[in-house]
């Protein structure tokens, strides 16, 4: 493991969900190389747990600030976590 590799959980609440949101984050991890997953929580929010280079978890943080067109991001919360080597590629868990 190199001293570059870390993973972040992500937390994203507003309009996140049914807006393509989950789509919008599985094509920029897999833009940026990153493994993990993004799913939508019982209270609104959207889920995304991350692992790869620190600075293109970094990147995918700005991104989920954004989001897709039609979503409105109102809070991002990160948490980051030691990394694990546990996802073989980048999905959305439904």
């Amino acid at each position: 493991m190199s001293e570059t590799q870390a993973r972040v959980l992500i937390l994203v609440s507003g309009m996140v969900q049914g807006v393509g949101y989950r789509f919008f984050v599985e094509r920029k991890a897999r833009q940026l190389r990153l493994c993990g997953y993004a799913r939508n929580l019982p209270d609104g929010r959207v889920e995304v747990e991350a692992e790869g280079e620190k600075g293109m978890l970094e990147e995918l943080i700005k991104e989920c600030r954004i989001g897709p067109p039609a979503a409105r991001v109102t809070g991002v919360q990160t948490e980051w976590l030691p990394y694990q080597a546990e996802f073989q590629n980048f999905s959305i868990d439904f």
